[in-house]
């Protein structure tokens, strides 16, 4: 019994330092960028030391690569728990765009996400995390949405890639200064085109 409470107690500290160092690494690399930024200063916030950084990260792309993750996990979900059960698919889709504006006014996350992100990791690397968290979702959503029709999965996909381009452009217009209820209002129409029958 104490062995696993051990284990749980290494766990727990191991979990809260990769924790400490992807919280001071993500506000290091929003205020300066990942160029500006270098692993010592990241340490150095964290208050930890290089080692400790290294135990959990290969390197600085690594850990900016890790942040990214998260942050596109974050955003996943906050689209994922939006909708509540009882809305249409075409509501749950608009409710979900919604979503993606608000957690995407995470200050710091359109930089990370939609501008160093590819730009760091390089577009392909940028797109696979993307799949694999929102364009997810609006791959599901546009899915129950465009039923009972059989949409390809490549024009799917193709068209999840099209609408999620237009969802990030928006988060960049909004977050300078653009009126989100205007982006809201054009993607809501591009939505209703999309899964008209």
């Amino acid at each position: 019994m104490q062995q696993k409470s051990l284990r749980r107690s290494n766990r727990d500290r191991s979990d809260a330092t990769r924790t400490a160092i992807l919280d001071a690494a993500r506000d290091l690399f929003v205020v300066r960028g990942y160029a500006d930024t270098a692993t010592p200063d990241v340490v150095a916030a964290a208050g930890l030391t290089r080692g400790a950084l290294y135990h959990h990260f290969e390197d600085k792309k690594a850990l900016f690569r890790a942040v990214v993750e998260r942050e596109a996990r974050q955003v996943a979900a906050a689209i994922e728990q939006s909708g509540e059960t009882n809305l249409s698919t075409r509501d749950a889709l608009i409710s979900g765009a919604a979503a993606y504006f608000d957690a995407m006014a995470t200050p710091g996350r359109v930089r990370l996400l939609l501008l160093d992100g590819p730009a760091v990791l390089g577009a392909s690397e940028a797109a696979t995390i993307d799949a694999a968290h929102a364009r997810r979702t609006l791959e599901e959503g546009l899915t129950a949405a465009m039923a009972p029709r059989h949409i390809d999965n490549a024009v799917l996909t193709a068209t999840a890639i099209l609408l999620s381009a237009a969802f990030d452009r928006a988060a960049v217009e909004i977050e300078r200064g653009a009126a989100r209820g205007v982006y809201l209002e054009a993607i809501t129409d591009l939505i209703d085109r999309l899964i008209a029958t």
